[in-house]
C-alpha cells in the first residue's frame, strides 16, 4: 500500500475540481491558475462564515468542531473540513474520546455548499475523502455524512458506500498521475464550462475546435 510523504500530499479540495475537470484541476494545482466568479465568491462567503475554528457549537448529545485539520497518507490529501460533528455514542463501537468532552463519540463530517444538490458525484466524493481522512487518523469507520445546501437550506445524508469509496481512490491516483507528470489535458469543450471561473483561461471553445499552438496563443495574447 502508497503511503505519501510530508511532500506529496496535495490538497483535498482538489478533488472536486478533478471530479467536475481534470484540466480544471490541473490549472488550478499545477499551472495556479484562478479566477472568481459569482459562484466562487458565494462559496467563499458561505465557508467564511462556516469555519471559524473559535466557534464549537455544543448540546448534549453533539458536539460540533469547527475547521478540523484531516490528513490522509493512503490518499495522499491534505485539508481543513468545514464541520465535523461529534456525535454521543453509548457503545464506543467506532467512536472517539475527546480530550475536552468525556465520553465516547461518533464522528461525521458535514460540508456546506452554496447552491443545492447536483446530479454529479462532485460534492459528495469530497465529503467522503474527508471522512477517509478522519477514519485513518482516528482508526475508526464512518458510515455517512451530510452535505448542507445554502440554496435549499436542507442537509442532504450521504452514505460512504463502497463504490464511492472507490471514486474517491480513482479521482486521488488520477491527480497524482498528473501532478507527478505535470500534465495539463486537452481543452473539450462542455455544457458545464459555461459555470467555470477558468473558462476564460483554459478557453474551451477556442481549443477543443484546433490543437495548433499557434491559434492558442493568437487567441491568448491579441
Amino acid at each position: 500500500m502508497i503511503e505519501y510523504g510530508d511532500e506529496d500530499l496535495l490538497m483535498l479540495s482538489g478533488i472536486q475540481h478533478i471530479t467536475f475537470c481534470e484540466r480544471q484541476w490541473a490549472l488550478i494545482h499545477i499551472e495556479q491558475q484562478w479566477a472568481e466568479n459569482n459562484l466562487t465568491v458565494e462559496g467563499s462567503w458561505m465557508h467564511q462564515k462556516v469555519d471559524d475554528p473559535t466557534l464549537m457549537n455544543r448540546n448534549k448529545d453533539i458536539v460540533t468542531l469547527r475547521s478540523v485539520t484531516l490528513v490522509s497518507r493512503r490518499l495522499g490529501l491534505y485539508g481543513i473540513s468545514d464541520v465535523v460533528e461529534m456525535v454521543a455514542s453509548t457503545s464506543g463501537q467506532n467512536a472517539i474520546q475527546h480530550p475536552k468532552y468525556p465520553g465516547f463519540w461518533q464522528l461525521i463530517p458535514v460540508e456546506y455548499k452554496r447552491g443545492k444538490p447536483k446530479k454529479d458525484r462532485i460534492d459528495e466524493v469530497q465529503l467522503c475523502a474527508q471522512a477517509i481522512c478522519l477514519e485513518e487518523m482516528y482508526n475508526v469507520c464512518i458510515e455517512k455524512g451530510f452535505l448542507y445546501y445554502g440554496e435549499t437550506r436542507h442537509r442532504e445524508e450521504i452514505p460512504f458506500t463502497g463504490e464511492l469509496r472507490t471514486l474517491v481512490e480513482e479521482k486521488c491516483t488520477q491527480m497524482h498521475r498528473l501532478y507527478e507528470q505535470k500534465i495539463l489535458p486537452p481543452a473539450i469543450y462542455k455544457a458545464h464550462c459555461k459555470s467555470c471561473s477558468l473558462c476564460d483561461v483554459c478557453m474551451p471553445k477556442i481549443l477543443t475546435k484546433t490543437s495548433k499552438v499557434e491559434t492558442y496563443l493568437s487567441q491568448l495574447y491579441d
